[in-house]
């Protein structure tokens, strides 16, 4: 690809930029997590730990009744009537969106099946990961079957899912237990605050990106001239490269994207957890055996986030000793200690707050790719990828649990499958019409804070009525409360 010098200097200029406002952004996003989870929740737990020892005996009901009231199935028929019309259409608009985005869409999805088809809470989240995991996977198998936008690689980043799959599944795992724990309300406060930062850090960051494209698009709208420099040398003001890109078929486009080897490790990685999640479902909670089961998740996930960190490192580490600029993967970050550990950190509270929310995890990692430096394109299509695996994990344990309805798990994952496939074509195309990436992050940010908008709502709705029916509003403790 042959530029003018102005051009050379201009993408040098941004290039040198971006290195430097990476770490400040990660730093921020990473802040931003971490405060609410470490300061909110302390505060929140000493405030309310004094506040109901004075009102003990006021709004203390027996744990016993606390779990029948939460553990009420709510099963209604699937019959066709307004309710599952309208929960229709806003499934396929979720499920279109929140895979585009990269988000899944269980802040929608758990709402709507509370408050229009009459589900209990535990149900509709149940559900919720059915149709994240029908959406995630039609995304999937569209995605494999496009071309990475500028490089000649997978647009399915599988170095970055090793990494983030085995911290996210651990923080389910962490989010379920959680959940049990925390009081409604707190939920409600850390999903307000959570969503709304990140989807105002996505929005801005959209909003960086429309400007980039927008100042590129006039470079490409000007006159295209050869012109002639001092010394009588021939510049072509182009931005196009002068050997075409090779045309692919479906089916080759397709075999490229597959990388067995990872994939493999991938679903290894899933069976484990979910061989581990089926026995500890079958042990008494809280025993011996309980917890030697929870314990081993922990070391099952550092191995494979271990030995994957490594190979980024050393990879990364041979590339600079040779003198080559390109990433190891599609984050445009070094991987040293920090980078490491703050991936490690975000894929974990990535993976609590899908356990928190009964969603995938992708209102952090969606993000949390877009801040590493990976093109909205290829962020979108893997963070799809990693939440079908942790989808698809939940999927087979609420299954074997009974927790879900089989016809309308059916109904609404074949109205997800439809979304998702449907929802890739329309906005792929739409970017590379408009040419505009940016589109993708827009949605994301959307998608994030439609979910804070509505899962606040219902749950500052729902708090005020525990608090006039004088429930128990404080933290519970685990092993009394499973």
């Amino acid at each position: 690809m042959i530029r003018s010098p102005t051009t050379n200097k201009t993408i040098q200029t941004q290039q040198h930029t971006e290195g430097r406002t990476t770490a400040s952004m990660e730093r921020g996003f990473i802040f931003s997590l971490l405060a609410v989870f470490s300061v909110i929740t302390l505060s929140i737990y000493i405030a309310t730990h004094h506040y109901n020892h004075n009102n003990r005996h006021t709004f203390l009901p027996s744990p016993n009744s606390l779990i029948s009231k939460s553990d009420d199935r709510i099963w209604p028929e699937l019959e066709l009537n307004w309710r599952i019309v309208l929960a229709t259409i806003i499934g396929f608009l979720g499920s279109a969106f929140g895979t585009v985005g990269g988000v899944g869409g269980g802040g929608i999805f758990v709402p709507m099946l509370t408050l229009i088809v009459g589900f209990d809470t535990k149900s509709a989240a149940a559900l919720s990961k059915c149709m994240i995991m029908a959406a995630s996977a039609s995304s999937v198998w569209y995605n494999l079957r496009v071309q990475h936008p500028c490089r000649e690689v997978p647009i399915l980043d599988y170095d970055l899912a090793l990494l983030f799959q085995p911290m996210l599944m651990l923080g389910i795992t962490l989010g379920v237990a959680l959940s049990v724990v925390f009081p409604y309300w707190l939920i409600t406060v850390l999903i307000i605050l959570l969503f709304s930062g990140t989807s105002s850090r996505s929005f801005l960051k959209a909003i960086e990106m429309w400007k980039e494209e927008t100042i590129l698009k006039k470079e490409m709208e000007r006159p295209r001239e050869s012109t002639v420099n001092s010394r009588g040398e021939l510049l072509i003001d182009t931005y196009e490269p002068l050997i075409p890109r090779e045309e692919k078929t479906s089916m080759q486009i397709f075999l490229f994207n597959l990388r067995w080897e990872k994939l493999l490790a991938l679903i290894v990685v899933w069976a484990a957890f979910l061989a581990l999640q089926i026995i500890k479902n079958g042990l008494i909670a809280c025993s011996i055996s309980y917890w030697v089961v929870t314990t081993i998740q922990f070391p099952v996930a550092l191995v494979v986030f271990g030995y994957e960190c490594v190979k980024l490192y050393k990879e990364s580490k041979k590339r600079k000793s040779m003198g080559n600029p390109e990433s190891v993967c599609e984050a445009s970050i070094d991987w040293t200690g920090p980078h490491i550990t703050f991936c490690a950190v975000c894929g974990i509270l990535g993976g609590t707050v899908g356990g928190l929310l009964g969603s995938g995890g992708g209102f952090i990692l969606g993000p949390l790719l877009l801040e590493i430096g990976v093109i909205p394109q290829v962020a979108s299509a893997t963070a799809t990828f990693v939440m079908m695996f942790s989808s698809s994990l939940s999927v087979v344990e609420f299954y074997l649990l009974k927790r879900f309805p089989i016809p309308h798990a059916l109904y609404l994952m074949a109205v997800s499958v439809t979304a998702g496939f449907w929802g890739q074509i329309f906005i792929r195309r739409l970017v590379a019409v408009l040419q505009r990436a940016s589109l993708i992050v827009f949605i994301l940010s959307a998608v994030i804070f439609a979910s804070a908008l509505t899962m606040g709502v219902i749950g500052i709705d729902r708090s005020i009525r525990m608090i006039h029916n004088n429930e128990f509003m404080g933290f519970l403790e685990f092993c009394s409360s499973q």
